[in-house]
């Protein structure tokens, strides 16, 4: 049974599929069977340019736990990158913005 469970946004950046990189338009997130994976459920991210076709796309399946993992290592990077972008332009950052591990 499909969950239906999808969250789309755009996307600003690049990825690499192959020896090519092409520039972002949007980002899917989603729980559903895993295509490729040898697993069940999976968290599937998406990174794609509507604009450039189906060749333009970066996919990846990731087991819920791992999933968990790197939305933490991402909550944790940015929480580190905003303290350094409030430092380095002088906003005064506040040092309990990053988590510990």
């Amino acid at each position: 049974m499909c969950t239906s469970i999808i969250e789309i946004t755009a996307a600003e950046g690049m990825a690499k599929r192959g020896e090519t990189w092409f520039a972002l338009s949007q980002a899917v997130v989603a729980y559903d069977h895993a295509r490729h994976a040898p697993l069940g459920d999976v968290i599937t991210l998406d990174f794609l340019n509507t604009a450039l076709g189906p060749a333009a796309r970066a996919g990846v399946e990731l087991t819920l736990e791992t999933a968990k993992g790197l939305c933490a290592a991402l909550d944790r990077a940015i929480a580190a990158a905003e303290f350094e972008e409030a430092e380095v332009r002088g906003k005064g950052a506040v040092p309990s913005l990053i988590r510990a591990a």
